[in-house]
């Protein structure tokens, strides 16, 4: 038996057992005739005392050849601490140590093994394995346990069964790139890693498992950023005999359920939203509805003057941002250079400084008068004391633009509270979208999305304006999950590969096995896909996964702990009947 306890498991009731503890090393103090070791695993940390007076000799000289790090074994009697550590759940007592072991020696980390390092990101990631041992990363890998564990709880007690799909799949033409795998018993052809396991989850409810769930491995060869990785979690979920209104109380349900048994954060409602009120509020289809703000149109009120700029503009649009009007103007003309950053990019910005008096300061009184400043409060919501800011264009660059700087400001405003939450329903997507590099419609969420009822016969007159019955779970201005009904006739699943651009060879070729399934007496059915990396992160206070992932990627899709990806060599390629050109 290496331990009798772990190391935070001793308190005062412990007094004069005699226990064994195993862990690591974190530091050390030597004072020559005694010896205190904090002595790390992952339930906490224990005090341990080397007493040249009480202590064997043997064990006295082989603890001050301890470094960090080094893993040891540890017996000795639980003692009084004469100086109590309150801050420490094991802070009322020490280990005077009889017995020690080392288990293995260790080298000296590249950095501080402590809650505030001295590593920076990149270094933690090459040494991952020891950055795991920081309470951080620790507390976040658990936290994220604990998520899993509602979650299959919530699920099961709801009727669901997990049920495996296969890893090695079918590449196809639609959403973002796939990562392929060749076979070599198979020469010249391709396996695909699943971006998600959408079609065999559909053959599911064919099969009559009508209530299905999986937290599965995904995969998407796409550029990266904080919340996005090339290998992702999902929390997916089919039932069968459904519409979208049992869908979303099913799942407004699972995430209740997670805010109250992770967070202890109680929330009554979920508002809903359409996807064309959310752009034409907030500028996004994920709003974050933790604040104001609202997108205020100024078309009407602002186009009938000689400033060009807004007159030769399909949108003209502005927010108010809550004491705003103390800013400065150096401070203003940060902001407008936020907005022309590349990033954003925005031509400019046009400011109205709403005074406590009832008065206007804008940066454009030379067209407009205090009647019309007025009318531009009234239409954003401005209160005395408030700043309007304005930006006009093409309309979704605009809504892009201002979406990005509300959300900028807010922070800045310390208005996106880690420990609040508001989620929210984006319900009635298009069901299309076009493309104007390939000119032909995409499906905005994919092709098995089925249109909103009774919207079927627009796909033949005006393609565009379709609904599609789809939903997209919003919380805290990030996308947590998102799915749709689907489509269960094969006719009709046919013309929608027609309308995508699809040949009839390619859907068969592509797609056959699910319509050939349909013929076999598809139930109708629906469902959902959490994203669990951001869903941890997000109840956890942040928006970055990185850190709620064990084995995490870097921004460029390396593993740089293994060096992955990396070459192989000349004979696995002939094996694989592939040839890599330098």
């Amino acid at each position: 038996m290496y331990r009798t306890h772990n190391n935070g498991a001793l308190r005062a009731e412990h007094i004069n057992e005699t226990v064994t503890l195993a862990g690591w090393v974190q530091k050390s103090r030597d004072k020559g005739f005694m010896i205190w070791v904090d002595l790390r695993d992952r339930y906490g940390i224990t005090q341990l005392i080397f007493d040249e007076e009480r202590t064997p000799k043997a064990v006295m000289d082989l603890a001050k050849t301890m470094g960090r790090e080094f893993v040891i074994q540890v017996t000795g009697k639980v003692i009084e601490r004469e100086s109590k550590n309150p801050k420490m759940p094991t802070g009322d007592v020490e280990l005077l140590v009889e017995k020690l072991e080392i288990l293995n020696e260790a080298k000296t980390p590249p950095f501080t093994i402590e809650d505030a390092t001295d590593g920076g990101e990149d270094l933690r990631m090459k040494y991952r394995y020891l950055d795991i041992r920081r309470n951080p990363v620790k507390e976040k890998l658990i936290f994220r346990h604990k998520v899993s564990i509602a979650v299959r709880n919530y699920l099961s007690e709801q009727g669901f069964i997990e049920v495996e799909t296969p890893y090695l799949i079918k590449s196809t033409p639609e959403g973002a790139r796939d990562f392929v795998v060749p076979s070599r018993m198979n020469e010249g052809q391709f396996y695909a890693l699943p971006q998600s396991p959408q079609t065999f989850k559909q053959l599911l409810m064919v099969g009559g498992m009508d209530k299905y769930f999986q937290i599965v491995k995904c995969f998407r060869d796409e550029d990266l950023r904080a919340d996005r990785q090339p290998e992702f979690t999902q929390i997916d979920c089919e039932m069968a005999f459904v519409e979208q209104e049992d869908i979303l109380n099913i799942f407004e349900g699972l995430t209740k359920h997670l805010l109250k048994e992770v967070v202890g954060f109680e929330i009554e409602s979920f508002p809903r939203m359409t996807y064309d009120e959310a752009m034409a509020k907030y500028g996004n289809d994920k709003p974050d509805i933790r604040f104001g703000m609202e997108f205020g149109e100024l078309n009407a009120v602002a186009q009938h003057k000689d400033f060009k700029v807004f007159n030769s503009a399909e949108l003209v649009v502005g927010i108010a941002v809550p004491g705003g009007a103390s800013y400065t103007r150096k401070e203003i003309d940060k902001l407008i250079d936020w907005v022309k950053r590349p990033q954003v990019g925005a031509l400019g910005m046009v400011y109205v400084k709403c005074n406590e008096d009832g008065s206007f300061k804008s940066s454009v009184d030379k067209f407009y008068d205090q009647e019309d400043l007025a009318k531009w409060a009234e239409a954003t919501g401005a209160q005395p004391g408030d700043l309007i800011c304005v930006l006009s264009g093409e309309t979704s660059k605009t809504r892009a633009q201002l979406s990005a700087l509300r959300m900028e400001l807010a922070t800045q405003l310390g208005l996106r509270k880690s420990d609040e939450f508001a989620p929210l329903w984006v319900v009635d997507f298009p069901l299309l979208e076009w493309d104007e590099e390939t000119e032909r419609y995409h499906a905005m969420h994919h092709p098995f999305t089925s249109p909103k009822p009774g919207q079927m016969e627009l796909l033949d007159t005006k393609p565009g304006e379709v609904k599609a019955n789809a939903y997209d779970l919003v919380l805290n201005g990030n996308e947590i999950g998102g799915g749709s009904i689907r489509i269960h006739d094969k006719e009709i699943q046919s013309k929608m590969f027609d309308y995508l651009g699809f040949t009839k060879e390619e859907a068969q070729a592509q797609f056959g096995f699910l319509m050939d399934a349909f013929q076999y007496g598809a139930p109708p059915h629906g469902g959902l896909a959490f994203g669990l990396d951001r869903l941890v992160a997000i109840l956890g206070g942040q928006e970055t996964i990185r850190d709620f992932i064990a084995f995490p990627k870097n921004n460029a899709g390396r593993d740089v702990m293994i060096d992955a990806p990396a070459t192989i060599d000349a004979a696995q390629l002939e094996e694989l009947n592939l040839k890599v050109t330098l």
